[in-house]
């Protein structure tokens, strides 16, 4: 990789969620140092090594192919070795980062992913950029898309690296089981403890799994069913709150307004039985 490529964008008025503003590529062989942006940043070190320095981090080494996250407002340096590497890079905002962030899938105090299956990562680089490159409402909202399972595939490329294989379990059957307990009181200590994880690590990777965290998955699944329920039968709404495992139904009623935006039986009343 030796051109340098950039592309800057503006972007939609409507496009809240999240927005790439910028992509490009280049064989770095000079330092950024003391810099801040107003927005996000993900700069991919495909081949070469170097260097890394936040606040939050302070200097770190890094060789790639490996990947970092650079937080808006932040000062931060970095940059390679003598011998350069080559990066590709982006720039974007939006209300999505702040879940990312608060579910802890992206950090600022661990910004850097060694990569084990990079061959995607680039991929999905390439796609992003093309995408700017298209310059339509389309393409900015493909691009978006790219930077979300930018992050998703990094986000499980580091969830792999901090647990060895054989001690990994199928995640997959650990969100089913909980998915099948969902109507059961759920102590976590102890169904993580079943699992041979920690609270902690069973939290962040089920998130990791599902998006969301394990209790908020279990009153998801409840809220769902009570749907089904009201839906399907005539049972009152104390009973369809029981069944889903809530004992208080003003509890049961509050929360699915919070969720639906409707109360249970109004929920009824715009899908009524055939």
């Amino acid at each position: 990789m030796r051109d340098t490529e950039a592309i800057y964008r503006t972007p939609l008025g409507a496009a809240g969620g999240l927005a790439v503003t910028g992509s490009g590529r280049q064989h770095a062989r000079r330092a950024v140092t003391d810099r801040k942006l107003p927005s996000f940043a993900v700069v991919l070190v495909e081949r070469g090594q170097g260097w890394l320095e936040t606040a939050a981090t302070g200097r770190m080494s890094l060789t790639g192919p490996a990947l970092f996250w650079l937080f808006p407002n932040r000062v931060h340096s970095y940059g390679p070795d003598a011998g350069g590497w080559d990066e590709r890079w982006a720039l974007f905002e939006g209300s999505f980062m702040r879940d990312f962030v608060r579910l802890r899938i992206i950090a600022e105090r661990h910004p850097v992913v060694a990569l084990h299956h990079l061959d995607e990562v680039v991929r999905l680089f390439g796609k992003l950029h093309a995408d700017l490159l298209d310059d339509t409402n389309l393409g900015q909202a493909s691009a978006a898309s790219m930077l979300h399972r930018i992050v998703i595939s990094v986000a499980r490329q580091a969830s792999g690296a901090v647990d060895r294989p054989q001690e990994k379990p199928d995640m997959a059957k650990i969100v089913e089981t909980l998915r099948r307990r969902a109507m059961q009181p759920l102590d976590l200590a102890a169904f993580a403890a079943e699992h041979g994880m920690s609270p902690a690590t069973l939290r962040r990777r089920f998130t990791l799994e599902t998006g969301l965290p394990p209790k908020a998955f279990q009153l998801r699944a409840r809220m769902d069913h009570a749907k089904q329920l009201l839906a399907t039968t005539d049972e009152k709404i104390e009973t369809v709150a029981a069944m889903i495992g809530l004992d208080d139904p003003f509890y049961f009623s509050r929360v699915f307004h919070e969720r639906e935006g409707c109360s249970p039986r109004e929920f009824r009343a715009r899908y009524p039985r055939v």
